[in-house]
């Protein structure tokens, strides 16, 4: 599926690639993404919406999902720009509740789930297809943490929860430069996060009740969202078991 180029600074598909999309250009002067420290680069700022514990604790706990049967265990998702410590809080979570993590690059990675090679961005583009149907038993069981910079693809009734994560583009551009990330590859990241485009797809992937952003800048913002997403499962299993 090509990506779209879309009206900035409207919402932007992400692209069965594994790769950000390259549709976003800078706008004005002072619109681009730079370094650490540059005048260039505006930083993003969470909309206004009640606190995190008050909105998790609105959020249905129903163990109905994947073809309407009941789970003793939710299906999490964790979505956002690359970048962003969607691993690091994926697999530490499910270390600490139980949950089986599986990241989605690499289960593409180890089945060779692709379809093709996205020359400009030099990453192998994604099959989703396959991908839906090696993971479709899993999510069926439940509890089940699935961690990938893409949401849009995957089914609606998979998940009893989204959670985006953000990151200032200051502290994401040191992060992506140490991954290698350079010149356009790097800067359209940096640019899908201003924009908020992971966070725009989501909510129009899932009903809003469920999506929740979570900011992901320092350990301490970790710490703070682990405890805050093992609260909101301890609840949901007592309410469902």
């Amino acid at each position: 599926m090509a990506a779209r180029v879309p009206l900035i600074p409207g919402p932007v598909p992400v692209p069965t690639s594994g790769c950000l999309p390259a549709g976003l250009r800078d706008i004005a002067a002072g619109s681009g993404a730079g370094a650490p420290g540059s005048s260039v680069g505006p930083r993003w700022v969470l909309p206004q919406r009640p606190p995190l514990a008050a909105r998790l604790s609105a959020s249905p706990r129903s163990g109905c999902a994947v073809g309407g049967g009941a789970m003793r265990r939710p299906n999490v998702l964790l979505t956002g720009t690359p970048g962003v410590g969607k691993s690091t809080l994926g697999k530490e979570l499910a270390s600490r509740t139980g949950l089986t993590y599986i990241n989605v690059g690499d289960l593409a990675k180890e089945g060779e789930l692709y379809e093709g090679f996205d020359e400009e961005y030099e990453c192998p583009i994604l099959d989703e297809d396959r991908v839906i149907d090696e993971l479709e038993d899993k999510m069926r069981e439940g509890g089940v943490i699935v961690d990938y910079h893409g949401c849009d693809f995957f089914p609606e009734q998979w998940f009893h929860i989204v959670f985006v994560l953000r990151t200032d583009n200051s502290f994401l551009y040191d992060r992506l430069e140490s991954r290698g990330y350079k010149g356009k590859k790097l800067q359209d990241n940096i640019q899908c996060e201003i924009f908020q485009t992971l966070y725009e797809e989501a909510m129009l992937s899932y009903r809003e009740e469920i999506v929740h952003q979570l900011p992901s800048n320092t350990p301490e913002d970790l710490e703070r969202n682990l405890d805050q997403i093992m609260q909101w499962i301890e609840q949901w299993m007592k309410d469902n078991n």
